[in-house]
Formats: structure tokens, sequence, C-alpha cells
């Protein structure tokens, strides 16, 4: 017997914890590149440079993953948007994601996939419509 096989009633319940905590994190990387807000290294970009329009996406995609709307092609997006950061930005410096600072985008890339395949999990707009009110 799987002493762990009780947990799998919990599982709508941690998706939607981690793509509430993952959505949250994200939105601050959006914040940071539209709003400048927390004040980042490199300063504020351009609006609509490559690295505006990343923040326009994180912002805005990451705002409609916190409260589970359009959640799976949302993430879709969000998670090509962190591969090709990935690759354009990070890889080219090192080989190794510790040393080209992108763990972050490799974690995201993944969470965000996840959520492609596992759907939206509790706490969302989509699962509140489907259940909707008591009769």
């Amino acid at each position: 017997m799987d002493p762990f096989a009780k947990l799998n009633r919990y599982t709508p319940q941690a998706l939607g914890a981690l793509r509430i905590v993952s959505s949250l994190t994200f939105i601050a990387h959006g914040t940071q590149k539209v709003f400048g807000f927390p004040a980042g290294e490199r300063g504020q970009p351009e609006l609509l440079s490559l690295m505006g329009v990343g923040g326009l996406i994180e912002l805005i995609g990451g705002a409609l993953l916190l409260i589970g709307l359009c959640s799976r092609p949302v993430a879709f997006l969000l998670s090509g948007q962190m591969a090709v950061a990935y690759w354009m930005f990070h890889a080219p410096s090192s080989f190794y994601p510790v040393q080209n600072g992108g763990d972050a985008a490799i974690l995201y890339c993944f969470v965000f996939l996840l959520f492609v395949f596992a759907g939206p999990g509790a706490w969302s707009v989509v699962g509140a419509r489907k259940s909707g009110p008591a009769a």
C-alpha cells in the first residue's frame, strides 16, 4: 500500500497553490520591466523593445494565470517565453544554469508546462465557473 495515496485528493489544491505562488513571483519580473518596480540592475527597458514586450507578457500572462483564466494557453505561451529567454539570454554566457543565471527561467518553463497538461488546479476562475453556485 502506498503511504502517500491519501495525499492524491489534495492534488488540485497543490496545483492551485503552485499556480498562485509561481504567478505572483513571475508577475514581479513583469512589473520590474514595465513599471521599473522593484528597481532592477539594468534599469527599465523601452516598452516596445524585446525586453519590454517580454515584461508585458510576464505581467499580463502572469495575472491571467494567477486568477486561472485561459490557464492552459497562457501557460503554454509563458513556458515558451521562458524557453526563449533561457536560450537567447542565459545559455550563451555559460553552459551551466547556475553560472548563467538561467535556473529560474528553466524552472518557470517547466512549471508552466505542467499547467498546460495538468490544468490550473483549485481556486481558478474557470473552476469556479464550472462548479457554479450551489442549487
